[in-house]
């Protein structure tokens, strides 16, 4: 039975790219369905897959999984030999613990520096708080590479579970400008070169729904 992952605007929609992107890079086949985040009937759309009326929602069989972090324990069981962790179980545990707090952390910088992959790479000023968040992804970015990332370019050397949960930050230190040591650089660049990244760009930059809470320099649209 085939899956679908009910998702929001490529855009903007940092939580729907993570599942989608593990799931093109990982090679686990699925049908996507896109509801725009600014449709009048968006919650009644979404609903009608989910309780949650948010994105994204994978649909396997008669399994509805919503929050990013759920859906890619979900295909961890579903499919166990495509690397949605690490295999070694030290490795595993300290991606699973990355991904958590990716997904319940960094609140500052994800206020002030929304997704939009369609604005040009512009520097801005941010808050203390939200410079400190970057400084503790870089920092647990640099461990993760340090410690297991040795035989590839991303967090745990292969494409994993927990380069989709920070996907969206490699967009927004690219976009805002934000300085980062060289390791941080060289994972941001690894990120944007992915195929399956490159594709979910490529899509993004068609669209053309806009929304004002993500775009930092509303009224003025900026695009690349």
């Amino acid at each position: 039975m085939t899956l679908r992952l009910v998702i929001g605007n490529k855009n903007y929609s940092s939580w729907s790219l993570r599942p989608w992107l593990a799931m093109t890079a990982l090679g686990i086949p699925f049908e996507e369905i896109l509801v725009a985040l600014d449709a009048p009937d968006f919650k009644a759309r979404v609903r009608a897959h989910s309780p949650a009326g948010k994105v994204p929602v994978l649909i396997d069989g008669d399994a509805i999984v919503w929050e990013s972090s759920a859906i890619l324990e979900h295909l961890a069981e579903r499919f166990p030999d495509k690397g949605v962790w690490p295999g070694d179980p030290v490795a595993r545990a300290y991606a699973r613990s990355l991904a958590t707090e990716m997904h319940n952390g960094f609140g500052a910088l994800r206020s002030v520096a929304p997704m939009n992959l369609w604005r040009p790479v512009e520097a801005r000023s941010f808050p203390d708080a939200a410079i400190d968040d970057v400084r503790r992804i870089v920092r647990r970015w640099g461990e993760a590479r340090q410690r297991f990332g040795a035989k590839g370019d991303f967090l745990f050397g292969a494409f994993s579970g927990a380069d989709a949960m920070y996907a969206p930050v490699a967009t927004r230190i690219r976009t805002y400008a934000i300085e980062v040591d060289d390791v941080a650089s060289a994972y941001v660049e690894a990120i944007h070169a992915h195929p399956a990244f490159k594709a979910w760009k490529e899509a993004a930059l068609k669209e053309t729904g806009e929304l004002a809470e993500d775009e930092v320099d509303w009224p003025i649209v900026k695009r690349v």
